[in-house]
């Protein structure tokens, strides 16, 4: 599983809080909730074995995650 370096965080937890502080609420608040838009397991897995990025919509926002733990949150187009 890849965590964030400096936190220790898995990369779906982070994408849910990266989110909702753009958001300002609560990760719980989200909706639809991360499992609906896509498998976070996979998420958290993708870069063990492979480098690159990965760039998905998720509640209104382009989220892309990069090998080395970085998530942005870009507002959608």
């Amino acid at each position: 599983m890849v965590r964030d370096v400096d936190s220790g965080e898995a990369l779906s937890s982070r994408v849910v809080r990266s989110v909702a502080a753009r958001e300002g609420i609560g990760p719980a608040s989200l909706s639809p909730r991360l499992f609906d838009v896509i498998d976070p397991d996979a998420l958290d897995s993708l870069f063990t074995t492979t480098d690159g990025h990965v760039t998905f919509p998720y509640c209104g926002y382009t989220v892309t995650v990069y090998a080395d733990g970085q998530v942005t949150v870009d507002e959608t187009a």
